[in-house]
């Protein structure tokens, strides 16, 4: 009988922040104490191939040698090994090893985007993070703003554009954008996240090639109105009672806060905390709070907000359900300057998502109805 708690830790994925999922599984990795528990790396290669080796990452980051061949890899490693459980019944393409709670760190559609937390809820399985509602709206930033904006937390004026609409009607397209939203924009692909085919237009033929980017990695494309904004960022912890850490500010190096600036060049700098007066602080983390609730979350979410250096107002730019999670990610940071250590986080998380499985067994899944 094992006396530690086993902890799988999945990563990878067919997103575009199947790399940024990797180096942040490696910090996650390294930090949990192995006096505590046993860990596992389940591996997801960018095809969708899941992994069950005790090589997994490292095979992920040398590019899957292993993924043209079910039976294992150049270096022995075995993608299906005898000695796996099914993760539900009856699939036996998709193998895990016996876990008593799981911790995915996978950025972006499907890992993020509540697939695998359906697959877990399957499997009976505890998980860290927000269920497969909360996971789904926080990937899916039109959606996330229909439903922040119905509960009363501001966002920035939007509009949405389909792929096909885009691909099959361009000029009127365009005309309906500009009709509802004056330059500068910003385009996005809806679900997706570390800045992956996000860009700002400053006129027409930008916002042309920008929402060309965006179509390359969704069918629903957000364009939204550009702020003269202060990028303000706050980490939210728990359950049914989230806490707010302290808040934190991002100057980016670029002209915004893109892919690049987030992860290749070294020019952006992070203001822990943010300098900002003790009352707005706090209503940043009320309404980061209320956007956490709002969306149904639970375990961990990283909430952005806009502060317009013109108005002073406050807008939620989007909730991150599985945010960056290395050493020098935000998330992890402002809760380590709210007092709490990255070993310790990643404690509170396990032990959240052991509360939430066990809160959601207590509901009954049968009925018998008495004449």
């Amino acid at each position: 009988m094992r006396i530690k708690p086993r902890v799988a830790i999945i990563t990878g994925g067919k997103s575009g922040e199947h790399e940024v999922s990797l180096q942040s599984a490696k910090s996650v990795i390294a930090a949990l104490d192995k006096d505590k528990y046993d860990v596992v790396v389940i591996g997801v290669t960018k095809q969708g191939r899941w992994i069950a080796a005790d090589d997994a990452l490292a095979l992920l980051e040398a590019g899957c040698p292993a993924e043209a061949d079910a039976a294992g890899s150049a270096a022995g490693s075995t993608l299906i090994p005898s000695d796996r459980q099914e993760l539900v019944p009856g699939m036996t393409a998709h193998p895990f090893p016996r876990v008593d709670v799981v911790f995915p760190v996978m950025h972006g559609t499907y890992g993020e985007d509540g697939t695998v937390q359906g697959l877990l809820e399957l499997a009976g399985l505890p998980y860290v993070g927000a269920g497969v509602l909360g996971s789904a709206l926080g990937l899916d930033k039109v959606t996330q703003k229909n439903v922040l904006a119905a509960n009363g937390v501001p966002v920035v004026p939007f509009q949405v554009v389909l792929r096909s609409q885009w691909q099959t009607e361009r000029e009127a397209t365009l005309a309906d954008v500009l009709a509802h939203l004056s330059l500068p924009l910003f385009v996005k692909p809806s679900n997706g996240g570390s800045s992956v085919g996000c860009s700002k237009a400053h006129n027409v033929a930008e916002l042309a090639a920008g929402l060309d980017l965006a179509a390359r990695f969704d069918r629903k494309l957000l364009v939204e109105k550009a702020v003269n904004a202060r990028e303000i960022e706050c980490s939210v912890l728990g359950n049914d009672q989230p806490e707010a850490s302290v808040l934190g500010e991002v100057e980016p190096g670029n002209e915004f806060y893109d892919y690049h600036a987030k992860y290749l060049d070294d020019n952006s700098v992070l203001h822990i905390p943010a300098e900002l007066p003790v009352e707005l602080s706090e209503r940043i983390r009320g309404l980061a709070i209320k956007a956490f609730r709002a969306i149904d979350c639970a375990g961990m979410a990283r909430i952005d907000f806009f502060l317009d250096r013109d108005t002073g107002e406050v807008f939620v730019n989007e909730l991150n359900t599985i945010p960056g999670f290395t050493r020098i990610s935000m998330y992890p940071k402002l809760w380590e300057a709210s007092g709490l250590s990255y070993p310790e986080l990643l404690d509170r998380l396990i032990a959240l998502a052991i509360e939430r499985h066990r809160d959601r067994q207590s509901s009954e899944t049968a009925y018998r109805y008495d004449h």
